[in-house]
């Protein structure tokens, strides 16, 4: 097999001579060219690259129950398809979905999710699923010993009342007329997470017009529920402070009271301005091309409840296309069992849910390893192919970051979607940006500069940065009811930080620029007494640790710096006896558990560039990590 420009020369001459035997270089030229040759096998026609992205259960179960509210359970799909047959395919991948002890998660390994469960029970029932099937009675079972659906999150609540399971008491309120709060307020969209913005103000709506579906009794799930009066009356987590709980359920009832004295009619023009805000941010063309509001799942689920509460036709083109947007994130297949001969009957079809697009980090991405292997845009087509496309997607819109930074910032960055021109983030702006830059050529080199500049204006006060955003943290806002997803903020964080530096980097910045020192510092802050980082956007500690130092290190930090050697002590304590690394996602729940997983390529990977930068290419235990690696593809 064909190794395009690794070769076995290739590695040695960047190896010193004390590194590894011959048997092992040809070991790795061998797993580097196959792997190169793999990576060009997926690349787009046009250029990028676009990995399918996995999700959890509830992708297909609220979209499922988003079709039940919308009364469109046997309605013929948008494209054309028959939707009844379409929705079984996706009821068929849900069932799958469910777990030996009963009830469904958010990632393989991970505790029961009470919501996701409760959401998957409810879908299987509507569609025929006996509620004295064994594995609807292990659902029902784990549900029940868990406290009962009336401790659902407040994001799964919208769904059961306007399903008709529970009160709209139930739900928190939120006022669109939070649509129309000066800057100078507490609580203002512009201090959101991008994410929530596109969450709540639909929400909003919905909880105001309250649209309910009635079903019948044999439909419903009265027997997940332990207590009738908790059924119908709001919760707030016990994580949440006991003075802010109680706060926030005294603004709740004021809210819910005050909506009901006035009725809707004096507050659609408050509806009006948040519909307005939504549309704005919705499905379009130039000059801010959008493929569904935020692209991606939730909020495209949300606004066509919206569309249903306000009265839009489904013929209307707004909703026409919102529905094509969210649809062309299934995924639908007809696998062989795999015990099975390939000339057996294959399995029924199935249809999963994507939870958005992410070809712009894909194609970066690639791009950057494209570099590693030492190619450019002037001597590998693909390369010149990916850079080209990568261009095409630049914003030059002025989206929602505009109101955190400073006047006169010029627009420029990268989306993660296919299209989301409202809302380019840091994290892919430096990743395109690197591999740009790598490419070489003239119109990459200024199209990589000006996304540095713009990224240069969306650094935090306290030196980070965030995803979306130039943000300060207010913590109240976790508080509120219609938080318990976790992420209202959109907070400064040490491994996008740490990725920026590395970008930077690459553009010439080093430690003595005071940008560049002031977010060595803020990550420097977030270190862990064990050495290692925590890690926002990866699993976890191995991802975090890794995304914090190699920015700085390549910034002009010395290797020898303490936090730097504490790091690097801590990589290889977690490192296993045949040279790989692993983390389970429980870490997030559990620290003692950082570190300690199954093995994965990315995990090993990621360790392994760590010993790489804090110790060089002779390191033994870097070595082990690669030997692991190519033996394992």
């Amino acid at each position: 097999m064909p190794h395009d420009a690794v070769t076995i020369y290739d590695l040695q001459s960047m190896l010193p001579a004390t590194g590894p035997d011959r048997q092992t270089l040809e070991m790795l030229a061998r797993t580097a060219g196959d792997a190169l040759v793999a990576l060009k096998s997926l690349q787009r026609t046009d250029g990028h690259w676009c990995a399918e992205l996995e999700g959890d259960s509830i992708l297909q179960s609220e979209y499922l129950l988003m079709k039940w509210i919308l009364g469109q359970e046997r309605s013929t799909m948008a494209d054309g398809r028959d939707g009844a047959d379409t929705l079984q395919k996706i009821v068929r991948y849900l069932r799958s979905q469910q777990r030996a002890d009963g009830g469904w998660g958010q990632y393989p390994g991970s505790a029961i999710d009470l919501s996701a469960t409760v959401k998957a029970y409810f879908c299987l029932k509507l569609h025929g699923d006996s509620p004295d099937a064994p594995h609807m009675s292990r659902a029902r079972a784990v549900i029940r010993s868990m406290g009962g659906a009336e401790k659902c999150n407040s994001f799964s609540n919208f769904y059961l009342a306007a399903l008709g399971q529970i009160s709209w008491n139930a739900v928190p309120a939120i006022p669109p007329e939070i649509v129309w709060l000066p800057k100078w307020f507490y609580f203002h969209m512009d201090r959101l997470s991008a994410w929530s913005r596109t969450m709540i103000l639909p929400l909003a709506i919905v909880a105001t017009l309250q649209p309910t579906r009635k079903l019948g009794s044999e439909q419903g799930i009265a027997e997940l529920f332990l207590s009738e009066h908790d059924r119908h009356r709001l919760k707030m987590p016990m994580t949440t402070p006991h003075f802010w709980r109680v706060f926030f359920k005294v603004v709740d009832s004021v809210l819910k009271f005050a909506g009901r004295v006035l009725g809707t009619a004096p507050r659609m023009s408050a509806i009006r301005a948040a519909y307005s805000w939504i549309l704005a941010r919705a499905s379009q063309d130039a000059p801010a091309p959008t493929q569904g509001l935020g692209a991606i799942f939730p909020p495209m689920v949300y606004i066509q409840v919206v569309f249903h509460a306000l009265g839009v036709k489904r013929s209307d083109p707004l909703v026409v296309r919102a529905e094509k947007d969210l649809d062309a994130f299934f995924i639908e297949e007809r696998a062989a069992t795999s015990s099975a001969p390939a000339s057996a009957p294959t399995s029924p079809e199935t249809i999963h849910i994507q939870p958005c697009f992410s070809p712009v980090w894909d194609t970066g991405i690639a791009g950057y390893a494209l570099a590693d292997c030492g190619l450019t845009a002037s001597s590998d087509r693909s390369f010149d192919h990916a850079a080209a496309w990568l261009r095409a997607k630049e914003v030059r819109w002025t989206g929602d970051w505009i109101a955190n930074v400073r006047p006169g910032t010029r627009a420029a960055g990268w989306y993660f979607e296919y299209q989301n021109a409202w809302y380019p983030d840091v994290d892919d702006t430096v990743m395109v940006a690197m591999a740009l830059k790598r490419a070489g050529g003239a119109e990459n080199e200024a199209a990589a500069r000006r996304g540095v500049e713009w990224v240069f204006a969306m650094q935090c006060e306290n030196g980070g940065w965030a995803a979306f955003d130039r943000t300060r943290n207010h913590q109240i806002y976790e508080y509120v009811p219609f938080a318990d997803h976790n992420a209202m903020q959109d907070p400064a964080c040490h491994d996008i930080t740490g990725r920026t530096l590395e970008c930077m980097s690459w553009l010439g910045y080093r430690i003595d620029n005071p940008t560049i020192a002031h977010a060595v510092e803020f990550i420097k802050g977030h270190q862990e007494p064990e050495g290692c980082f925590w890690g926002r956007w990866g699993v976890n500690y191995i991802y975090g640790t890794w995304q914090a130092v190699i920015g700085p290190i390549r910034c002009g930090v010395p290797r020898s710096e303490p936090w730097i050697q504490r790091a690097g002590a801590w990589i290889k304590s977690v490192q296993k006896s045949d040279g790989s690394f692993g983390e389970t996602a429980n870490s997030y729940e559990d620290r003692s558990l950082m570190g300690t997983g199954p093995s994965t390529a990315s995990q090993t990977a990621w360790a392994a560039m760590v010993l790489q930068e804090v110790y060089g290419a002779n390191d033994p235990d870097l070595w082990r990590a690669l030997r692991w690696l190519a033996q394992t593809q």
